[in-house]
């Protein structure tokens, strides 16, 4: 039996490998680097992305409005979210600055005036008699009330800061995020082609079903969720006006926040409704109580409407994954929960029906 030489190992291979893995090295270093320079800008460009999504609809009706003009049709539909951004914002932090001026004046003059609680606050259930106790020294003795709560006082206040300051900055990061969605509207045609191409070549020749899936399911967040917190947030700081309640701008900003967070709005209404029976006569303590709980509840018939329409995966999937996404993620795992659970959806439907969806691609 022949034995075959062992093969030498040839210098010129090993160092086309150590070439190879050198500039392997280097090109993940690169894109590393790149987004760790891209990293902050990350979310508003999702962000962008989303509100480009969600706001395509107006932009072509404006863009066959204005024979064509992207530029200017882009500029209006981002003029327009500015402005439903903005005008809320403005009449509530100055709702804010005018109601803390008037408060804290009013507390370094010893000129402020709290209403007595009535005696039937004490028979409520619960909270009754502790409400009614720590109300009445408010009212009786204000500089003992503050000594006496002054830890949670504190605290209070450390949360409201944090959350002011948590608004603004997220307040300004929106006002980037239309900015840039504007920008992608003008380039949507682009856009979309570049979309379906990756799409196909990540799941064959279904990609376009799932562009067209993620493009729904965007929008019914934003209006199943955003648009209904809008819309209560707007109603209820309305009729907090209007009813003349304290710090109404305060109160419709924790409106809006617990419905985004897509917590019950009772947890306003009903301190509201509390506060206006304690000091108004009955009847306009009722009419305005009856606006307030309505508005509170009415995502339980807005949200679903919103939210199932033209879905292209149960309602039930959608709002998990934007729940599940926003514990996860934050704000931004509203839409990006729900678009990972959808494709999740998705793709263990398409398995257990051997690959056959049946989406009908017309509903774009």
């Amino acid at each position: 039996m022949i034995m075959k030489p062992a093969i030498e190992n040839d210098p010129s291979s090993e160092k086309k490998s150590i070439d190879l893995a050198i500039k392997l090295i280097l090109i993940a270093l690169l894109l590393a680097w790149c987004s760790m320079i891209l990293l902050p800008f990350v979310i508003p460009v999702l962000w962008g992305i989303i509100l480009a999504i969600t706001l395509f609809p107006l932009y072509s009706k404006l863009l066959r409005l204005l024979k064509g003009k992207k530029a200017l049709s882009a500029s209006i539909t981002a003029g327009i979210l500015l402005l439903l951004l903005i005008v809320p914002a403005v009449w509530l932090i100055s709702s804010v600055i005018e109601g803390s001026g008037q408060f804290f004046t009013s507390l370094k003059d010893n000129t402020l005036v709290v209403p007595p609680p009535k005696a039937s606050v004490a028979d409520w259930p619960l909270i009754g008699t502790p409400l009614y106790n720590a109300w009445l020294m408010v009212t009786t003795n204000l500089e003992a009330a503050i000594k006496q709560y002054s830890q949670q006082i504190i605290a209070i206040g450390d949360k409201l800061i944090g959350a002011i300051k948590s608004v603004t900055s997220n307040f300004l990061m929106m006002i980037l995020s239309i900015i840039i969605s504007g920008v992608m509207l003008t380039g949507a045609e682009k856009s979309e082609k570049s979309s379906v191409n990756f799409a196909t070549r990540l799941f064959g020749k279904g990609g376009d079903e799932f562009i067209i899936m993620i493009t729904l399911t965007i929008r019914n967040v934003a209006k199943g969720i955003l648009g209904v917190a809008f819309i209560q947030f707007v109603l209820i700081g309305v009729t907090l006006i209007l009813a003349k309640v304290p710090f109404a701008g305060l109160w419709a900003l924790a409106v809006l926040l617990i419905a985004i967070v897509q917590l019950p709005v009772g947890l306003v209404a009903i301190p509201v409704v509390i506060y206006l029976y304690s000091v108004r006569e009955p009847l306009p303590a009722t009419f305005w109580s009856i606006l307030i709980i309505l508005f509170a509840i009415s995502d339980n018939f807005l949200k679903p409407w919103l939210m199932g329409k033209g879905a292209p995966v149960p309602t039930l999937v959608i709002f998990l994954g934007a729940i599940g996404g926003m514990i996860m993620s934050g704000f931004i795992g509203l839409f990006t929960g729900a678009i990972i659970l959808s494709i999740g959806y998705k793709l263990v439907n398409m398995w257990m029906q051997g690959g056959n969806t049946g989406t009908d691609p017309s509903i774009l």
